[in-house]
């Protein structure tokens, strides 16, 4: 089964606010609740090891196929779960599409 991938990285800048227990205890939780019936079958989240990394966090969203993550960028559950960006960042992520071999 080929897997189609959503990357969601969260990039660190002077002066930006990433609460990182909120994430990985109730947004990554609320992409899992909201997603999962349009298609996704994995959510994890990574976190740098050096605090002076050009990023926060970069979550891997992995779904059925490629159809599936495409439907679910422009469904309103997904509105959902970008509404809750702000509760735990200041910055912009950046979204890039990938599929697995």
């Amino acid at each position: 089964m080929a897997v189609a991938i959503l990357l969601v990285s969260y990039p660190a800048g002077d002066g930006a606010r990433f609460d990182r227990s909120y994430y990985v205890a109730t947004h990554l939780p609320l992409v899992r609740r909201v997603l999962e019936p349009h298609g996704l079958v994995g959510a994890e989240a990574y976190f740098p090891d050096d605090q002076v990394a050009p990023m926060f966090a970069v979550a891997v969203l992995r779904f059925a196929d490629a159809a599936a993550r495409d439907a679910v960028l422009g469904h309103p559950d997904a509105g959902h779960a970008f509404a809750d960006i702000p509760n735990f960042t200041d910055v912009q992520p950046a979204a890039t599409r990938m599929s697995a071999a």
